[in-house]
């Protein structure tokens, strides 16, 4: 009786050995679909947004796969590319911030350089949190601003996605090609987070 208890337990872990492997797997795999749909750049918040709909159907049970990932990125680009535009410039123009912070030409420089990290840290959290909020047929303007209300009203889940960007870096660090698939798994932590504190479902366009 016990030697076949044993055997159910060692299976049952087993499983669920499988089952978080293949999580991660799918998050790598995720990683470099979103790096390859994100590459004009002004798509990144639909290639995003595209990613957290595929591991939210994997993980649902549901019908999932790169077709259905591009489904997910064409309806997502159609006025995401905008947002895309918008985030690209406000990181040139937080580059520029900074770019004047280190070369020392504003008084308090490093109050300014550590609050301009800060802001961008914010608002990449935010797009994050709103790209795994996001469903087909959201209006991105309805996404965002609960997106940054909830940014600051959970700093542990913001805290949480920030260090999902950490391993992106230390990816990055160790070897360059390692942060494309690694993509996947900080989308998989704004997935998480967005769980935890489930937002309102956004009016269809």
């Amino acid at each position: 009786m016990s030697t076949r208890f044993q055997e159910r337990s060692q299976g049952a872990s087993h499983a669920r050995f499988l089952a978080r492997f293949g999580i991660f797997a799918e998050c790598l795999l995720v990683g470099v679909w979103i790096a390859v749909a994100a590459l004009p750049l002004i798509t990144l918040p639909a290639a995003l947004a595209a990613g957290a709909a595929h591991l939210r159907r994997w993980t649902g049970d549901e019908q999932a796969g790169l077709r259905f990932f591009a489904a997910d990125l064409l309806a997502a680009v159609r006025r995401g590319w905008l947002v895309g535009l918008a985030v690209w410039a406000t990181l040139a123009l937080l580059w520029a911030d900074l770019a004047v912070v280190r070369a020392g030409l504003l008084p308090g420089g490093r109050l300014v350089g550590a609050a301009g990290v800060l802001v961008a840290l914010g608002l990449a959290v935010t797009l994050l949190r709103a790209c795994a909020a996001w469903r087909p047929g959201a209006r991105w303007r309805e996404l965002l601003a609960p997106a940054g209300r909830r940014t600051l009203r959970d700093p542990a889940g913001s805290l949480l996605v920030v260090c999902g960007f950490a391993v992106i870096a230390a990816s990055a660090w160790f070897s360059a090609p390692l942060a494309v698939p690694a993509l996947g798994i900080v989308v998989a932590a704004a997935l998480a987070v967005e769980r935890r504190t489930p937002a309102p479902a956004p009016a269809p366009a």
